[in-house]
């Protein structure tokens, strides 16, 4: 049976917003679990995972298979979706209070009463999770690989969920994560001590225009596939060794923007760049052949992420390198702003 579980939240205007959320429960043993996209409201390939997902998930309820409750969330952020500005959405962070709508996650969960819309929110939907086993927190970067964001606690053991998502990379992250919403679900358990059986990941599926029914039913088969493999669904199955990369986050290279300009990739996504081998320019002012700047790999690595529009302002991400020694620019917290 689905119940609904959907809060609301004060939208900016003051006019009261629903965050729509399903939870199936078997009432008996097992895992429990949530999954939730859409944290950024301008990310969306998650939302329409999850719109698939859901039914087969119902389906399987139906049959008798579901062990323990899964949580779906498949559209988290009313405060980000509403963000509409000259037919595009803005949804990566909250404009009246200039804030990452997934950063200050655990501050927030700390409020007996929260101060202002976007920590109520930020309450609920840690409060939703807070009972959960796994969390699986969707996203997508600008252009990418598909890939997670782990806690180096849940390393190797995470490597199922890498393999049902066909994940290229999983980047290992430990101390905190500048308050995102995976930090505040791992508190507790870093308290406890105890993570058998628990994961919570940042799931990034590819880029933000990588929104296709194809795509997306590959993406629910392999969260389906997870959830069987831990024991969710009473169907078992064999997963396939991952054959992917695990990498520090202190030794992944961002590169950034040295002027603002035209930006021209000459390498893709996946390839393996060879250290000050050119993988991109920069032409500042087009007509002037003196204008342009090379852009070279730091390191040996796979170019994980690229900068998705070919006007690129000055200081800007333009691409992600795994790397197998420490980032000379690491400073710690997260990849991203």
């Amino acid at each position: 049976m689905i119940h609904d579980v959907s809060f609301t939240v004060p939208g900016d205007s003051g006019a009261p917003l629903r965050v729509p959320a399903w939870r199936l429960d078997s009432g008996l043993p097992g895992p429990r679990a949530h999954l939730q996209a859409g944290v950024h409201g301008d990310e969306i390939a998650g939302m329409l995972v999850l719109h698939k997902l859901l039914p087969r998930l119902a389906e399987a309820a139906a049959r008798g298979l579901l062990r323990g409750s899964v949580t779906l969330v498949p559209q988290a952020n009313p405060l980000g979706i509403a963000q509409f500005r000259q037919g595009r959405i803005l949804g990566r962070v909250h404009e009246p209070s200039s804030r990452n709508f997934n950063r200050g996650f655990p501050g927030s969960a700390a409020q007996e009463r929260p101060l202002g819309n976007l920590a109520v929110w930020q309450k609920g939907l840690a409060e939703l999770a807070a009972q959960a086993d796994i969390v699986l927190d969707l996203h997508t970067d600008d252009e990418a690989l598909p890939y997670l964001y782990l806690h180096q606690c849940f390393w190797p053991a995470g490597e199922d969920l890498a393999t049902a998502l066909g994940a290229e990379v999983a980047i290992l992250w430990e101390g905190d994560s500048d308050g995102a919403f995976e930090e505040v679900v791992i508190a507790p358990w870093l308290a406890e001590g105890r993570f058998e059986g628990r994961l919570v990941s940042t799931v990034e599926l590819r880029g933000q225009g990588d929104v296709s029914d194809a795509l997306a039913e590959r993406d629910a088969d392999g969260l389906y596939d997870f959830l069987r493999a831990r024991g969710l669904i009473a169907d078992p199955v064999q997963l396939p060794e991952w054959r992917g990369r695990a990498v520090p986050i202190g030794q992944m290279e961002t590169v950034f923007a040295p002027t603002s300009g035209v930006l021209v990739f000459e390498r893709e996504l996946g390839d393996l760049v060879q250290a000050g081998e050119r993988f991109a320019r920069v032409i500042a002012t087009p007509g002037d052949p003196a204008s342009e700047r090379a852009l070279v790999a730091p390191q040996a690595g796979l170019m994980l992420t690229r900068y998705r529009d070919r006007l690129v302002p000055q200081g800007a991400i333009v691409a992600k390198f795994t790397g197998s020694e420490p980032s000379s620019t690491w400073a710690g917290g997260a990849l991203d702003p």
